[in-house]
């Protein structure tokens, strides 16, 4: 259950617990070595605002999808594609997938697919992660009455 009041977002208990889950699964996978790769800065930044510690492979850093499949940092390892649900995004993702898989590498979109799913399809972008990061960190409370005050 999500509510707007004043431009707040109060989420409730349950999908605070589930996103700071992911997260926290998030980093755990870039501690074992797998590369976490997003579009763009602003993908990476909101990562980083909701308390993922790890390193992020920015896409738009290489010149294309041949660039990145040949680089280096992916070789053996397993990849997690957060690329945004737009037109973009989901051409990006399918032709990675492919392309990724072809040269031997494990390829995850849970990540991609749970976030969306926890929040109920209100995150299609990546950089959209940056509005929950307050409730995420735990700066701001669920308790509605004290939204009054905000």
């Amino acid at each position: 259950m999500v509510m707007h009041i004043m431009r707040q977002t109060i989420l409730d208990d349950g999908t605070v617990y589930r996103l700071q889950s992911i997260i926290k699964m998030l980093n755990e996978e870039s501690e074992c070595g797998s590369i976490i790769v997003v579009e763009g800065k602003r993908d990476a930044k909101a990562l980083t605002s909701v308390g993922f510690r790890g390193k992020v492979t920015l896409f738009n850093s290489f010149k294309g999808i041949t660039d990145f499949v040949d680089s280096r940092i992916i070789v053996g390892k397993k990849i997690i594609l957060l690329f945004d649900a737009d037109r973009t995004g989901k051409r990006l993702t399918s032709k990675l997938v492919v392309r990724l898989q072809l040269n031997g590498n494990q390829v995850s979109l849970f990540y991609k697919s749970a976030i969306a799913r926890i929040a109920n399809g209100k995150i299609r972008h990546i950089e959209d992660l940056a509005g929950y990061g307050p409730f995420l960190l735990g700066i701001v409370g669920n308790r509605r009455d004290l939204h009054f005050y905000l």
